[in-house]
């Protein structure tokens, strides 16, 4: 019986190590003791190579490939090679005309304005200055300093009847300049204070002037009067603007009337970046300094 036993073993080894599997079956005469032994078989196909575990579960994603990098890595690399044809391209493909475009903006005032935020990009380059001479038309070669960007309007707790009104030009003001805006300001308040901005009295605002309509100026002169109380003169610090008013009894259109009057005299003669209706210090304002050395002008009302 010895004998057959050792024979067993022996033959069981044998078996067990035929299939590739490494155990060892002990002899009857030690104690048998079993532990759940892992089997890991690999599949390899023409294609693809897949792991499981003897439980079936996969291992590895199907077409992962075996270059020693990560996709993290392949990902970066792709961009920097992205990033380097773009660089290349703007060095080699940048048009020359766009280059010249650029130098000049240093030291045209009115160029920058047209190109705005389109330096850089060509297309974008080439279709504003093609807007600009479309809008000039025949007096493209006129001097002009207008701006091609609509201006900014805000209002920081405005009271019609004492607030300022803030001007933010492109530049320090020619008295040429001084003059325009004056001027607009001036006559603003002149139809103000013969009380032009009266909404009771709009008879002909919502009427068709086709069929020949009829006024009627007996209501006219009924109506409540509306009166432009005061307003300062215009002052000037370098590329800011201010003036003082109190629109009294006129109607908040004479808001709308004045910002359509500044619309376009900013796009066509004098470039205005924003206009703030309210507060009491703007940019770098400073109060009593009233030097023409340091940038003071005024336009007296």
């Amino acid at each position: 019986m010895a004998g057959m036993s050792g024979c067993s073993c022996r033959w069981q080894w044998a078996e067990a190590k035929s299939m590739g599997v490494g155990c060892w079956f002990p002899s009857s005469t030690t104690k048998r003791s079993f532990r759940p032994v892992i089997v890991s078989v690999s599949a390899i196909s023409d294609d693809n190579s897949h792991s499981y575990t003897s439980s079936g579960r996969k291992l590895e994603e199907e077409g992962i490939k075996g270059s020693g990098t990560t996709a993290r890595d392949r990902r970066l690399l792709r961009i920097r090679q992205e990033k380097r044809q773009r660089e290349y391209d703007l060095l080699n493909n940048y048009p020359a005309w766009a280059k010249v475009l650029e130098n000049a903006c240093k030291d045209d005032a009115e160029l920058r304005a047209v190109l705005g935020d389109s330096i850089g990009n060509p297309e974008l380059m080439r279709k504003r200055v093609e807007d600009r001479v479309r809008k000039k038309g025949r007096d493209f070669q006129k001097s002009k300093t207008g701006s091609v960007l609509a201006f900014k309007v805000t209002f920081r707790d405005f009271n019609p009847l004492d607030s300022y009104i803030w001007f933010e030009l492109f530049g320090s003001p020619s008295d040429r300049d001084v003059n325009l805006i004056g001027n607009v300001i001036q006559s603003w308040y002149v139809m103000g204070r013969l009380g032009a901005f009266n909404s009771s009295n709009l008879q002909l605002a919502n009427s068709s002037v086709e069929y020949d309509p009829l006024y009627d100026a007996d209501k006219g002169f009924k109506v409540m009067p509306s009166s432009f109380h005061d307003i300062s003169d215009i002052e000037f610090q370098e590329n800011w603007g201010r003036v003082w008013v109190d629109l009294g009894t006129s109607d908040y259109f004479a808001i709308d009337v004045l910002l359509n009057c500044l619309t376009v005299l900013s796009s066509e003669y004098l470039g205005i970046q924003q206009i703030v209706f309210g507060g009491r210090r703007m940019g770098d304002w400073e109060e009593g300094m009233t030097s023409p050395e340091y940038g003071y002008k005024y336009f007296k009302i």
